[in-house]
């Protein structure tokens, strides 16, 4: 009965994860990489799954980017520095531009929209936007990567003479440093992607470059969005 109730905890949390669109949409985005790595920009099965993929996506993303217009007029943690503001706020706007551009990329593919030439132009303009909003995630956690080792090295001298590793506060800023350093990580992929899919290094980052960066990015992003396990009950 233990395993099954295990079992059945584990199921739990599967379907809780992908009732998520966002988790459903990186898996997508997860299948829709490893497709363009393997493809490497030929034509094929590969590239066909790359396409139709990409395709799909599209629809998990429409109307997100009222998301980061929320997130752009909503009001930031006090005490956050000026700079840090201003690049958080910069990168919702450009995100939620992004994202309200894409839409009209997925009317172009549809057929709707009939216009190929400005749809062009706008999915190049939509993939700009979307590389200036991971520089401006780049910067960002990198600013507050900075701010919490100070304040964890400062912690650290007020638990001096006791294990620091005990104190919940501290392991806190620890797992904290984590996430920031994971997503840091995972922003400095996407400009890489964002770079491949304008080509604007066609040599250095092809369309297999593109695929491997964005393959490990989609999987971060899985891990990300993975809920927490519920805590065993103590006697």
């Amino acid at each position: 009965m233990a395993s099954f109730d295990v079992a059945r905890a584990e199921l739990a949390l599967a379907t809780l994860y992908l009732n998520k669109a966002e988790a459903r949409d990186k898996i997508c985005r997860a299948i829709q990489y490893g497709s363009k790595f393997l493809s490497n920009g030929e034509p094929g099965t590969a590239q066909n799954v790359d396409k139709s993929t990409s395709l799909a996506r599209k629809v998990f993303r429409l109307f997100k980017f009222i998301n980061d217009l929320h997130a752009l007029i909503s009001p930031t943690p006090e005490g956050t520095p000026l700079p840090l503001v201003l690049l958080g706020k910069s990168k919702n706007a450009l995100l939620s531009t992004f994202l309200f551009l894409d839409q009209f990329v997925w009317l172009h593919r549809t057929g709707i929209y009939k216009n190929k030439e400005r749809a062009e132009i706008i999915g190049r303009v939509s993939l700009f936007c979307w590389m200036g909003a991971s520089v401006c995630t780049t910067l960002v956690e990198l600013g507050e990567i900075g701010r919490l080792s100070a304040s964890t090295k400062k912690l650290a001298k007020e638990l001096k003479g006791s294990d620091k590793y005990q104190n919940e506060q501290y392991r806190a800023k620890l797992r904290k440093s984590n996430e920031r350093t994971l997503a840091l990580i995972k922003a400095g992929m996407d400009i890489v992607v964002a770079v491949g899919l304008l080509q604007l290094a066609p040599k250095k980052v092809t369309p297999r470059v593109t695929g491997a960066f964005g393959f490990v990015s989609s999987l971060i992003s899985c891990y990300q969005l993975l809920p927490s396990p519920p805590k065993a009950k103590t006697s």
